[in-house]
């Protein structure tokens, strides 16, 4: 005890004399300097010496720690009196202008303070890395240390920058960040999904922030030495990006997610924006940290199974196992590296010019990331805790990251709106308006639309104005009808951003459009435009009655014409659209947003689609496939017109539906399906009709065989379209019963997984499944399932992308629905006879199968055996119509 109470004894005298040191610095005395020097040295290694034992002593740790920190103290405050002193009496050396000597004495003067700031600097690195080591007892010698290197260190940048490696103080202090994150992760990766608590998450991150916070102090004071570690200093934090997706993901970890929003997430930005806004840093090495950050992936190379798994196998622990090294091609910290770009965006009014264009020119890296299938899956699904504005206060709450990836990208075009880096955001929202894959086609439409909103009006209308002039130049390369072409998702994108604009921009583009009618260019523009939603009801109130005076005009037009012999001459000849019934599509398309009075669409409607039918029934086959398309668009206009249901001859229509439904020709029911959508939706409306239930009706016949053969449809677009025009049906039908209308081997009565076992009660479980999804939920919670659902989605979309970037122009299928009259002059090459005649073979046989299926289906209907043979019968069918449809082409 007596040896122990002389170390107090020592410590405390030492930390009295550099105390009075600092009253009173001593400058000018070489001698007395030394000794000076060597105290301090020793002082500083006895408390040292005492803190590293201070496990062996616990009945005076306190006693201990207490006055080894008043020596740590008074040490830094004597470094800061020299410092002080040296800068009121300016004795930086300066050369002697009368004789051109140095002042040695200002030498000394610089010599010894240097050598007593590198010292006590070395010594608290020192002592900052054992109380790190130490747990919670060495906190206040934790603080007092680094604290005191940074401090010194920003004291001065001349000889003791020189003598103390800055560079192995800034990557000790990414070290201790990154060790206690990594402690933690493996901490709580072993809890038994035990929640921890908001206290206990910030007690954790406190120390890793602490570090951060020293370590930004010095890359502001040290940049060019921080540039020489960059990759480090962003590996940290990369890591922090993405332990932060880890623990949101993770229902017990939600608090721990808080607390790293709180306290780790604007601090970790702030390491790499140190590096990007520092005039120390030329803009050549600014470009390479971003180049070597967001480093251009092969996303055209194969898709390996670790990508799928990798939502689901990735732990906590792995993320901090990544070495710089291995960063360009690790996947791990991948949704890491977004969630940093997104940062980047977010902040980037704190960012300067030349960051900000690179930033720009990389925003094509960040689509190719947002296809993979773990970020596609984590950006849709996941949601995480952002800090939001109310009002003057703010607050932590949670919200999908696609949210935020759609926040950070109008921030961004806000701020470069009037830079130089506006040009290359401009190219790349052009480039990305018809992007392959859905999900990027839909932000960057969102974008368009924002620019639109809140661009100047001349801007807008240019930028509309280039669209216009690039859709009229896909036209004479693209299908004119084709869905999902080029050509209609340039429409749709226009249509998206015109329903966005000023009411005076709609009505330019409206007039700019319809004052050429007689174009084949313009016309396809114009059918285009309206199939895809061009916002006719935001037209003004003239401009509105003339655009329906002219749907109205030529769609009576186009009937009259046609209602008594239907041919394809007659199309084309009897409407000023170079589109193939044209005035039926624009008038099917324009009914959803344009009020049209029942009186302009009356019994003629039903007496054309009488017409259309008996074509689709009695034409040749090369012809049916423009009746069927024209047929579901003239279904369609029905279903909106609901006056037309009251009409007596619409059973006439329904008798003459059943029977074009009926006919077992295989090609026909091909081209049939084409007509499905229409039909639907035609079926959907009965229920405006008043149906007389009585026993042997036809018309009842009619329409419950009908509803058979749509619920009996396996593929699941027809499986949605028939449950959702059977549910519209029966929620507001006036018969009574139901039970008729669905067959007892209706589609969704089948187990799912087997296919068989055909179960009335499954219908009505799936149908009531399927209307109450209709009701949209309050909160989405993520599950491990939905993710796993949203990684095998993203591959196929990968995989769709990049066939899509690969397939050449001149081998894309053409529109089977020609454009004018010189280009249904194709020439064709004539097929060898025997494919003709062996095609015809296939068709009857194919009829005989189908006759023999119906009488085996009368006796015995529910028999496995008969359910597998139709399933084949109906594959083999599918097959059987692609051949006759390429042996016609041909």
């Amino acid at each position: 005890m007596i040896f122990l109470q002389l170390v107090l004894d020592l410590l405390s005298f030492s930390a009295a004399i550099l105390s009075a040191l600092r009253r009173s610095p001593v400058l000018g005395q070489k001698v007395f300097m030394h000794t000076v020097e060597e105290f301090i040295l020793r002082q500083l290694d006895l408390a040292k010496l005492a803190i590293s034992e201070i496990k062996m002593i616990p009945s005076l740790a306190s006693e201990v720690l207490k006055v080894a920190q008043e020596v740590l103290n008074a040490s830094v405050g004597l470094c800061r009196a020299y410092h002080q002193a040296l800068n009121s009496e300016s004795c930086g050396m300066k050369t002697d202008n009368d004789g051109g000597f140095i002042d040695t004495e200002k030498v000394d003067n610089l010599n010894h303070i240097a050598t007593i700031t590198t010292c006590t600097i070395d010594r608290l690195y020192e002592l900052g890395i054992l109380a790190a080591t130490g747990g919670g007892s060495l906190v206040t010698i934790l603080n007092v240390s680094w604290k005191g290197v940074v401090t010194l260190l920003q004291l001065t940048t001349g000889d003791v920058a020189t003598k103390v490696n800055v560079t192995d103080i800034l990557l000790t202090l990414i070290s201790l960040a990154t060790n206690s994150l990594r402690g933690a992760a493996e901490s709580w990766s072993s809890t038994l999904k035990e929640d921890i608590a908001l206290t206990e998450a910030k007690r954790t991150f406190l120390p890793v922030k602490f570090y951060l916070i020293n370590a930004i102090r010095l890359l502001s004071h040290y940049p060019r030495q921080a540039f020489t570690i960059y990759k480090e200093i962003i590996l940290c934090g990369l890591m922090i990006s993405t332990f932060h997706v880890s623990l949101s993901k993770a229902t017990h970890l939600k608090a721990s997610s808080e607390a790293l929003t709180e306290l780790l997430e604007p601090t970790s930005i702030l390491l790499l924006h140190s590096i990007l806004n520092s005039v120390e840093v030329n803009q050549e090495s600014k470009i390479q940290i971003l180049d070597w950050l967001f480093t251009d992936a092969d996303h055209t190379s194969p898709i390996y199974l670790e990508e799928m798994n990798t939502s689901s196998t990735t732990s906590m622990k792995e993320i901090f196992s990544v070495t710089c090294e291995s960063l360009p091609t690790t996947r791990i910290l991948l949704i890491g590296r977004v969630l940093l770009f997104l940062d980047l965006l977010k902040s980037s009014p704190d960012l300067g010019e030349e960051v900000r264009l690179g930033i720009a020119r990389k925003l094509n890296w960040l689509f190719c990331c947002l296809i993979d299938g773990h970020v596609y899956s984590i950006v849709l699904d996941l949601h995480m805790p952002v800090v939001k504005a109310v009002g003057s206060a703010s607050e932590l709450g949670w919200q999908p990251i696609f949210l935020s990836v759609m926040h950070t990208l109008k921030t961004f075009m806000i701020v470069v709106s009037s830079t130089l880096a506006w040009e290359e955001v401009e190219t790349f929202l052009l480039e990305n308006l018809c992007h392959p894959h859905f999900f990027l086609q839909e932000i960057v439409t969102e974008l368009w639309c924002f620019f639109v909103r809140h661009a100047e009006i001349e801007m807008v209308k240019n930028t509309i104005d280039q669209l216009l002039s690039i859709l009229k130049l896909m036209v004479s390369s693209e299908p004119a009808l084709m869905p999902g072409s080029a050509l209609r998702n340039m429409a749709r994108c226009i249509c998206m951003l015109i329903t966005n604009a000023p009411q005076s921009i709609v009505d330019q583009v409206y007039s700019s459009i319809v004052t050429d009618d007689r174009s084949p260019t313009t016309s396809i523009i114009y059918i285009n435009l309206l199939i895809e939603g061009f916002p006719l009801n935001l037209l003004s109130d003239k401009l509105k009655k003339l655009a329906a005076k002219r749907l109205i005009t030529g769609y009576h037009s186009f009937m009259e014409s046609n209602v008594k012999k239907l041919q394809v001459d007659n199309f084309s000849g009897s409407c000023s659209s170079s589109v193939l019934g044209g005035p039926v599509y624009a008038l099917s398309s324009a009914l959803h947003c344009l009020q049209i009075s029942s009186s302009d669409v009356d019994d003629k409607t039903l007496k054309f689609t009488l017409a259309l039918i008996h074509g689709c029934r009695n034409t040749t086959e090369s012809l049916k496939d423009t009746y069927c398309k024209i047929l579901n668009q003239t279904l369609a206009i029905i279903s909106i017109m609901k006056h037309l249901y009251a009409s007596s001859q619409m059973r006439e229509v329904i008798l003459e539906l059943h029977t074009l439904f009926s006919m077992r020709s295989v090609p026909t029911d091909a081209r049939l399906n084409q007509c499905k959508p229409g039909l639907a939706l035609f079926m959907a409306g009965l229920s405006h009709m008043n149906i007389v239930e009585v026993e042997g009706s036809p018309v009842i016949s009619a329409i419950c065989e009908i509803y058979h053969m749509l619920l009996r449809e396996r593929h699941w677009a027809f499986v949605h379209l028939a449950i959702s025009a059977f549910g519209y049906f029966a929620a507001r039908t006036s018969c009574s019963q139901l039970w008729r209308f669905f067959p007892h081997d209706a589609a969704v009565s089948f187990d799912i997984d087997t296919g068989s076992e055909a179960n009335e009660d499954r219908f009505m479980s799936e149908l009531k499944a399927f209307l109450e999804k209709e009701v949209a939920l309050h909160e989405v919670v993520p599950c491990t399932e939905q993710l796993a659902f949203l990684v095998s989605e993203a591959l196929i979309l990968k995989e769709l992308v990049k066939k899509s970037l690969t397939i050449n122009p001149e081998d894309s299928v053409s529109d089977t629905m020609e454009i004018d009259n010189e280009n249904q002059v194709n020439k064709k090459r004539k097929l060898p006879d025997e494919i003709s005649e062996g095609m015809s073979l296939l068709q009857s046989g194919l009829k005989i199968m189908g006759d023999g299926l119906s009488q085996w289906q009368q006796q015995n209907s529910n028999s496995t055996e008969f359910q597998k043979f139709s399933s084949h019968l109906t594959c083999l069918e599918d097959v059987i119509a692609h051949l006759a449809g390429l042996a016609e082409s041909g």
